[in-house]
């Protein structure tokens, strides 16, 4: 069994990491396009976001799955061969963090709760590779060094950094975006 390409891309806000990412999935056309989407309409700003996103994916005839939280979700809706890009990771992590907010205790104040949650992202990853034959994963860098973190933002901070170092430990593919320019710290250059 070929197991599927795995390209991780991150970088800062608007550098150009989702529209790289679409670009390289859409250059390779002979499967079907799938676009998992972590975000949000919680506000007016978001709404437009969302709204811009898919009529900007309608041209490539993208295959949207709106999926915030629990990912392993759309593992029933992939066929073989797809070309996948999920974006994005950090959004899905405050997702799954805050998941149990409106019922009084969120998933980062239950032991356990976002390290089984990991556990679960890192194994349908693999399941996913098993499916498809390219997935393209785009995450923010929010790792910047400040001098105070509130507690539940440092949490954050250190579990997409261990999710970034596990990713890039199983992708063939890592990609830093800067500035709209790729820069390629594991694989070839695309």
């Amino acid at each position: 069994m070929v197991q599927a390409t795995l390209t991780f891309i991150s970088g800062g806000a608007r550098s150009g990491k989702s529209a790289y990412a679409e670009r390289l999935l859409t250059s390779q056309t002979a499967s079907r396009l799938v676009y998992i989407a972590s975000g949000v309409a919680a506000d007016e700003e978001m709404k437009h976001r969302i709204q811009q996103h898919k009529e900007d994916r309608q041209q490539a005839n993208w295959h949207t799955i709106e999926q915030p939280k629990n990912l392993h979700e759309v593992l029933p809706f992939l066929k073989p061969g797809d070309l996948v890009l999920w974006d994005c990771l950090t959004t899905w992590l405050a997702n799954e963090m805050y998941e149990g907010y409106e019922e009084g205790i969120p998933c980062v104040q239950r032991s356990g709760c976002l390290e089984q949650k990991q556990e679960q992202l890192l194994q349908t990853l693999k399941q996913m590779k098993e499916i498809v034959s390219h997935l393209v994963i785009v995450s923010n860098e929010v790792l910047d060094e400040w001098p105070h973190y509130e507690e539940e933002t440092e949490i954050y901070r250190q579990t997409i950094g261990m999710l970034h170092q596990q990713l890039v430990e199983i992708a063939e593919r890592a990609i830093e975006m800067d500035h709209g320019m790729p820069i390629v710290w594991k694989g070839e250059r695309i």
